[in-house]
């Protein structure tokens, strides 16, 4: 009788493990099946890559540390080391008073283009410049056969709000004001860069101003007041962002203004008649959460949306072409998007 007691308590644990597997099944890798179209599982080299590149990252305190100027020299000093891109053209701009670099094809000759992309940088608002990101900027208009503009929109702790925001709308609009039509310009950004991408559209949106073709968001920064589950949850796999470093970020950017501001933490936004978006996430990224709502809160208000979620990717994994296979396939896939909503699309 004790026998059969053992066998029917290992039997019940048994079922209640089947149970909380089935459980956890239903609730992340079903939202990670059905966000991930045509996106591969990570392979070997990829992992080794990923790995190869937290390490570079880690060498160079441009991710650690508290004092942000450090990181900002720590991440020009990386990027200064890395391959200058080829194949493209790259003018110095004055777009409505904000720095930039409008950078095209080669193979393109002309002064102003027909499409357009807005390339917002990322770097926790504290860095990031027209030399860091300028390798995934063209990487982009080659992919694209557009223009891309690079703004080096003004940094904290130097500047806080409204600044980086102000900038990336006067990008926006200089691309208007220089004959681009908005049905072909899409605007993309990276981790804040992302922030700033989402906040130019509610922007004009607020004041009824012409809307770009599209969005696309790249480990996007939306939740300020650090809500999402997967903080906690992908903690020990994210080796940068969490609930730390974001208030680190959040503290010299925001200053008195609450967290849940819509002007600072765009998920909580009025997404009513927003542009067509593609979201690219990490699987590993304490972020990933800030995706995944983002994405219903746009549905939930009638707008269209598509999410990518990258097995084994770090946050903003894309600004490393010259490093990662996956970043140039999450480039192509960006493009591809970006080209579908292209009112005058390239010729193919």
């Amino acid at each position: 009788m004790s026998e059969f007691r053992s066998f029917r308590c290992m039997s019940c644990f048994a079922l209640a493990a089947v149970v909380t597997i089935a459980a956890a099944f239903l609730q992340m890798p079903r939202a990670i099946a059905a966000e991930t179209p045509g996106i591969a599982p990570q392979t070997k080299a990829s992992i080794q890559q990923v790995e190869k590149l937290i390490g570079t990252l880690r060498d160079s305190g441009a991710m650690s540390g508290p004092d942000l100027g450090q990181r900002r020299a720590g991440f020009e000093t990386l990027m200064a080391s890395t391959p200058d891109p080829t194949r493209v053209q790259i003018r110095r701009v004055d777009a409505n008073g904000v720095d930039g670099n409008l950078i095209w094809p080669a193979r393109l000759h002309h002064p102003i283009g027909r499409r357009a992309v807005l390339y917002l940088h990322g770097g926790g608002f504290y860095s990031g410049s027209l030399r860091t990101h300028r390798n995934v900027a063209a990487a982009l208009a080659k992919a694209t056969s557009a223009d891309v503009l690079l703004i080096d929109y003004r940094l904290t702790p130097e500047n806080g709000f409204p600044a980086q925001r102000d900038d990336a709308v006067a990008g926006y609009r200089w691309l208007l004001s220089s004959g681009y039509k908005p049905s072909n310009i899409v605007i993309v950004g990276e981790s804040v860069g992302a922030t700033l991408a989402i906040e130019v559209v509610l922007n004009q949106m607020r004041l009824r101003g012409t809307l770009p073709a599209a969005v696309v968001a790249m480990s996007p920064v939306t939740d300020f007041t650090a809500t999402g589950a997967s903080l906690a949850t992908n903690a020990s796999n994210d080796p940068f962002m969490g609930k730390n470093e974001l208030a680190l970020i959040s503290s010299a950017f925001v200053g008195d203004r609450s967290l849940a501001d819509p002007d600072i933490s765009p998920l909580y936004g009025n997404f009513s008649g927003f542009p067509p978006m593609l979201i690219q996430v990490g699987s590993r990224e304490t972020l990933l959460d800030d995706s995944t709502r983002l994405a219903d809160r746009i549905r939930q208000a009638g707008g269209t949306v598509s999410v990518e979620i990258w097995p084994g990717m770090i946050h903003q994994w894309q600004i490393f072409p010259f490093w990662l296979d996956d970043a140039q396939k999450a480039i192509g896939r960006v493009a591809e998007f970006a080209i579908a909503h292209f009112a005058d699309r390239p010729a193919q």
